[in-house]
């Protein structure tokens, strides 16, 4: 499974974490409008995909990112500071 990490092109630091089979899909998903939670702040770009062959490791690494710590690991390690 691949855990993503987006952000709004239009919203500075408006970010989603999410979990998927298929980035490519689910960021045209996120995209065309189709995921309620997002729909808002498109366009999205990707910024981190990550690959993990457990299901339940990716879960865990998704709720991870999700949480204070994690979204400051995000911060740190996969996205650009702000201009």
């Amino acid at each position: 499974m691949w855990v993503y990490v987006i952000e709004s092109r239009n919203w500075t630091g408006r970010r989603y974490v999410g979990l998927t089979a298929s980035p490519r899909i689910r960021i045209g998903q996120h995209n065309a409008g189709e995921v309620k939670h997002t729909a808002r702040y498109r366009p999205w770009a990707l910024v981190a995909a990550i690959w993990l062959a457990d299901r339940t490791a990716a879960r865990e690494f998704e709720a991870y990112l999700k949480s204070g710590s994690g979204s400051s690991f995000a911060r740190r390690h996969f996205l650009a500071p702000p201009t």
